[in-house]
C-alpha cells in the first residue's frame, strides 16, 4: 500500500496541468478547455480514492501515518521540509473531494452551456452558440480551485497548506467575480477578499508564533504534535496586555480560529458567503461543499491537537469556538428560515452547518467534527446543484413563454444586475426566486427527487439519511460532555434547518406553479441531472459508516467504521480518543427536531404558496421575520461602521499626504530643489566658467605671442633658445646672489 501513498504529492498535479494548458494553449476551444478539465479532474479522483481506499485497508496507517519530504527551504533557523502526508484524516478527505470536485466538473460542462443570468451585450455570437463566451476561462479557474483544495489536503506542514490555502482564496475572488459585467458580482467578489482576508491575516499571525515558539522551529504536522512540543507550547506564558499571561497554545489557537472563521464564514465575518451567490452555481457547489468552507474546518480538523492541549491549560479558547461555533448555528438558521433566493437559504444553511463543525471542536469531539464535514460535503453539493437545475429549468421556461429561446434581441430571464430586494417586492422574472417557482415536481422529477434526499438529509431525517447520523453524533457528545448550552443550541438550529428546508422544498417543488417559467420548465440535461443522482447515493449511505456501536437495534451490525478508522491516528497525534455514550435524551431530542420541523413546515409549505399569497410566517411575526429576512442589519451595520470608518480613513489619509502634509513637504523639497539648482547654475555660470574662460584666454594670448617665433628662421629660434637658457640661468643663481647679500 505504501507505494500508492507515495504517489499522494501527485494528486494536485492534473488539475493544475490542465489549468496552464488551457490558459496557453487550449483557450479558444471551449469544448477541449472543458474535456482537460474533466480528465485531469478524473485523473485526480482516480489517483484520490485510489490512495483513501489503500488507507481504509492499511491497518496501521494511524498510528505511522505516512510523511513524505519532496525538497526543502532554508529558513535561517533549520530547514522546513515541504512535502506530502497519507492520514486517517487526509484520507477521508481524499475520498469526498475528488468524488464532488468530478461530479461539479462535469455539471458544469451542463450548465455553463446555457449562459444565463446574462445580458445579451456580454457577446451575441457566443450566446447564440448556446456557451458562455468565458467558458474555457471557467475550467481554468475551476481547475485552480481543485488545485488549491487537494494540495491543502495532502499538505504536511502548515507553510503549505497556507500557500494552497490563499490560492483557493484568489480563486473564490475570480470565480465569485466571475460575470463582472454585474455590479453585484463585482462587489460581491470584492467583499469575500477583503472579509476572509481579515480572518487569514490573523492566522497568519498564530503560524508566525507557532513557528517561533515551537521547540525545535517547525510547521511540519508530525513535530508540531509530538507531546514534547505541545507541553512546551503549553507551559510557556505570553504577558498581554489587559489579558496578562496567556499560555502560547492558546493564543496560537485563537489566532488560527479566526482563518477558520473568515473561510469558514463564522460570525462575524459571515458577511461574505451569502454573497458568493453571485457566482455561476457550480461556483456555490464548490465553495459551500468540496473546497473553500471545507478547508476552514479542515484546518481545524488538522490542528486539533493544538486545541486539545489549549483547552487543558486555558479552558475559555475552547469555549470561545463553542461559542462562535453553536451562536453561529442558530444565528444563520434564523435567517435562513426568512430568505426567498433558493441559493441564500442553502448558504446560510451552510453557515449554521459550519457553525456544528466549529462548536464540536469546540467541545472535544473531533470524530463528530469530521464525520458531520464529510456527509454535509455530500448533501449539500447535491443541494446547491440541484438548485442550479432549478434555476436553469425557470429560466428556459421563462424563455419557452415569451417564445423567443436564446435570442440576443431579448434579454435573459433576471439578466439584469441582479441584486437582493430588500424591501420584499418581487420580480415576477426572477429565476432565483422560490416565489416564482412551485410544481417544479412534476416538470423536473429528477431534479426534485435529489433535491428532496438532499434536503432530509441537511434536516437529519433520522435513520435514513447521513445528515442524522453525523449531526445527532455532535448533539450526542455535547450532551454527554455535560455542554448543555451548546446541546440546547444546536438542537433548536436543527429544529429551524428542518423547517427551513421543508419550507424551501415546497416553495420550489409542491403546489401549483406560480410563474410562466415554473409551467413550462423542462428537465435540465443528463450532464447535470446524473452527478446529482451519483451524490444522492452518497447523500443517503454515507452516514452509515458512523452508526454508534451501542445505538439501539442497529449499533454493531455496521461497524462504526469513521470512529475505528480515527481513533489510532489520536492517539497518534496525543489526543485522548473520545466516543459519546448513549443517551435517550439527544437521540429523542434528534428525533424530535428533525420529525418536529419537518412537519411544521410541511404544515406550513406543504401546498406552496397561492400567487401572491403573503408568506404565512411572515404574516406571523411580522418585524421579528423582517428583522431575520434583513440578516439582522449586519450588512447595513458594517456599511454605518467598519466600512464607512474605512473610506473616511482613507480620505484622510489622502487629505493629509495630498493637501496637508505630505504633498506640502515633497513640494517643499522640490522648490529648495529648484532654487538651490538656480544658485548653483550661477556659480557656475560666473565661477566655474569664468575661471575655466580665463585661464583659455591666457592660452590665447600666450599663444598669440609665441606664434611669433614661429617664423622659419634659424637665426629667431636660436635666440630664443639663448634667452630660455639665460633666464633659467639667471633664476638658478638668483638664490645665491640673495644669500651672500
Amino acid at each position: 500500500m505504501e507505494g500508492i501513498f507515495n504517489l499522494a504529492w501527485v494528486v494536485p498535479i492534473p488539475p493544475f496541468l490542465a489549468f496552464v494548458a488551457i490558459v496557453l494553449f487550449l483557450h479558444p476551444n471551449k469544448r477541449g478547455s472543458a474535456l482537460t478539465a474533466i480528465v485531469a479532474v478524473a485523473v485526480s479522483f482516480l489517483l484520490g480514492w485510489g490512495i483513501a481506499f489503500g488507507a481504509f485497508l492499511a491497518k496501521e496507517l494511524g498510528l505511522h501515518p505516512v510523511d513524505g519530504e519532496l525538497y526543502a527551504i532554508p529558513t535561517g533557523i533549520q530547514e522546513l521540509a515541504i512535502g506530502f502526508t497519507v492520514d486517517p484524516a487526509n484520507a477521508l478527505m481524499l475520498f469526498m473531494v475528488p468524488f464532488l470536485l468530478l461530479m461539479i466538473f462535469i455539471y458544469s460542462s451542463g450548465y455553463m452551456t446555457y449562459p444565463g443570468h446574462l445580458p445579451p451585450s456580454y457577446d451575441p455570437v457566443a450566446y447564440r452558440q448556446g456557451k458562455d463566451p468565458r467558458y474555457s476561462r471557467f475550467f481554468a479557474y475551476i481547475s485552480l480551485f481543485a488545485t488549491g483544495m487537494l494540495g491543502l489536503v495532502i499538505a504536511n506542514n502548515l507553510l503549505m497548506f497556507f500557500v494552497f490555502w490563499e490560492i483557493m482564496g484568489l480563486c473564490s475572488y475570480l470565480l465569485i467575480g466571475f460575470w463582472f459585467e454585474k455590479e453585484s458580482a463585482k462587489r460581491a467578489a470584492v467583499k469575500a477578499f477583503i472579509t476572509t482576508r481579515i480572518g487569514d491575516a490573523l492566522m497568519l499571525i498564530g503560524l508566525i508564533l507557532l513557528y517561533i515558539r515551537s521547540e525545535p522551529s517547525t510547521l511540519r504536522f508530525s513535530e508540531l504534535f509530538t507531546q514534547a512540543n505541545l507541553e512546551q507550547l503549553a507551559n510557556t506564558t505570553a504577558n498581554l496586555p489587559i489579558l496578562g499571561p496567556v499560555p502560547w497554545i492558546a493564543l496560537i489557537a485563537v489566532l488560527l480560529f479566526f482563518g477558520t472563521v473568515g473561510k469558514s464564514s463564522q460570525f462575524p465575518l459571515h458577511v461574505w458567503l451569502p454573497d458568493a451567490m453571485e457566482g455561476p452555481t457550480p461556483v456555490s457547489a464548490l465553495i459551500h461543499a468540496a473546497t473553500m468552507v471545507s478547508a476552514g474546518v479542515f484546518l481545524l480538523i488538522r490542528m486539533f491537537p493544538i486545541y486539545a492541549y489549549a483547552g487543558e491549560v486555558s479552558a475559555s479558547s475552547l469555549q470561545f469556538v463553542a461559542f462562535i461555533g453553536a451562536f453561529t448555528a442558530l444565528f444563520a438558521a434564523t435567517i435562513a428560515v426568512a430568505q426567498w433566493d433558493i441559493k441564500r437559504v442553502l448558504a446560510y444553511s451552510t453557515i449554521s452547518q459550519l457553525g456544528y463543525m466549529v462548536a464540536a471542536v469546540g467541545i472535544g469531539a473531533y470524530v463528530a467534527a469530521l464525520f458531520h464535514l464529510l456527509t454535509h460535503a455530500f448533501f449539500k453539493a447535491l443541494l446547491f446543484l440541484g438548485s442550479g437545475s432549478v434555476i436553469h429549468g425557470v429560466e428556459h421556461g421563462f424563455h419557452h413563454a415569451h417564445g423567443h429561446g436564446n435570442d440576443p434581441e431579448h434579454p435573459e430571464p433576471g439578466s439584469a444586475a441582479r441584486v437582493e430586494r430588500e424591501d420584499g417586492v418581487l420580480d415576477p422574472e426572477d429565476p432565483q426566486d422560490m416565489r416564482n417557482m412551485g410544481g417544479l415536481l412534476q416538470r423536473m422529477p429528477r431534479t426534485a427527487w435529489t433535491f428532496i434526499i438532499g434536503g432530509l438529509a441537511l434536516s437529519g431525517f433520522p435513520i435514513v439519511t447521513s445528515g442524522f447520523w453525523s449531526k445527532d453524533e455532535i448533539l450526542a457528545s455535547a450532551w454527554d460532555l455535560g455542554r448543555t448550552g451548546v446541546f440546547w443550541t444546536l438542537a433548536l438550529a436543527a429544529f429551524l434547518t428542518a423547517f427551513y428546508t421543508m419550507r424551501q422544498i415546497g416553495l420550489t417543488f409542491l403546489g401549483q406553479p406560480r410563474s410562466e417559467g415554473a409551467r413550462h420548465a423542462p428537465e435540465s440535461v443528463p450532464s447535470m441531472t446524473v452527478p446529482l443522482l451519483l451524490i444522492s447515493v452518497f447523500a443517503v449511505g454515507a452516514g452509515w459508516a458512523g452508526i454508534p456501536e451501542k445505538f439501539p437495534v442497529l449499533g454493531g451490525i455496521v461497524p462504526n467504521f469513521i470512529e475505528h478508522f480515527l481513533e489510532p491516528f489520536l492517539e497518534y497525534m496525543n489526543v485522548h480518543p473520545y466516543a459519546p455514550q448513549f443517551h435517550w435524551t439527544p437521540l429523542l431530542v434528534s428525533f424530535g427536531v428533525a420529525l418536529g420541523g419537518l412537519a411544521v413546515g410541511y404544515a406550513v409549505y406543504g401546498r406552496g404558496l397561492a400567487p401572491g399569497q403573503i408568506d404565512p410566517l411572515a404574516r406571523l411575526l411580522g418585524p421579528l421575520w423582517q428583522l431575520w429576512h434583513r440578516k439582522y442589519f449586519i450588512d447595513e451595520l458594517y456599511r454605518d461602521t467598519v466600512v464607512t470608518f474605512t473610506l473616511f480613513l482613507a480620505w484622510l489619509t489622502a487629505k493629509f499626504d495630498r493637501d496637508w502634509v505630505i504633498d506640502w513637504i515633497v513640494n517643499w523639497i522640490g522648490r529648495l530643489a529648484i532654487y538651490l539648482g538656480q544658485g548653483v547654475h550661477t556659480f557656475d555660470a560666473y565661477v566655474v566658467d569664468g575661471l575655466v574662460n580665463a585661464v583659455g584666454w591666457l592660452s590665447d594670448q600666450m599663444g598669440r605671442v609665441v606664434r611669433l617665433l614661429q617664423n622659419g628662421r634659424a637665426q629667431a629660434y636660436l635666440l630664443f633658445g639663448l634667452l630660455v637658457v639665460a633666464i633659467w640661468i639667471l633664476l638658478a643663481i638668483m638664490p645665491i646672489v640673495m644669500t651672500l647679500v
